[in-house]
């Protein structure tokens, strides 16, 4: 029922902005908490960001000071607002969610987005 879609992802200069978003499709179930993660090419997924339904947010120690999460729940969109762009940070850019209508939150994400690619140029 629930689909995520990210966009902003593009080419950039290091020391460059991005802003990521990730919108849910209508019907959302209540949200648990939703992420970023972010994998390069044959490089494991990575971790960059949380955020839960208290507005509690984490970050990747690497993004920490360079990166903020944030959600508007009346347009069902998670952002990334991503500063001072690093070649570090060139990946595919993946949001998650945990969407639980009927039980617990668990802490586990249960959907996934397609990711959108971000590419920063040294």
């Amino acid at each position: 029922q629930v689909q995520l879609v990210e966009s902003g992802g593009g080419s950039v200069q290091a020391g460059g902005s991005l802003k990521l978003s990730c919108v849910a499709s209508a019907y959302i179930a209540p949200i648990c908490g939703m992420a970023w993660y972010r994998q390069a090419p044959r490089k494991e997924r990575e971790w960059v960001s949380s955020i839960s339904s208290d507005r509690t947010v984490t970050y990747a120690d690497s993004v920490k000071g360079r990166f903020s999460i944030s959600l508007d729940v009346a347009k069902k969109t998670l952002y990334l607002e991503m500063h001072n762009l690093k070649s570090e940070d060139t990946a595919e850019y993946l949001c998650a969610a945990e969407l639980r209508p009927y039980v617990r939150c668990s802490g586990a994400n249960n959907y996934w987005g397609q990711g959108t690619q971000v590419t920063v140029s040294s």
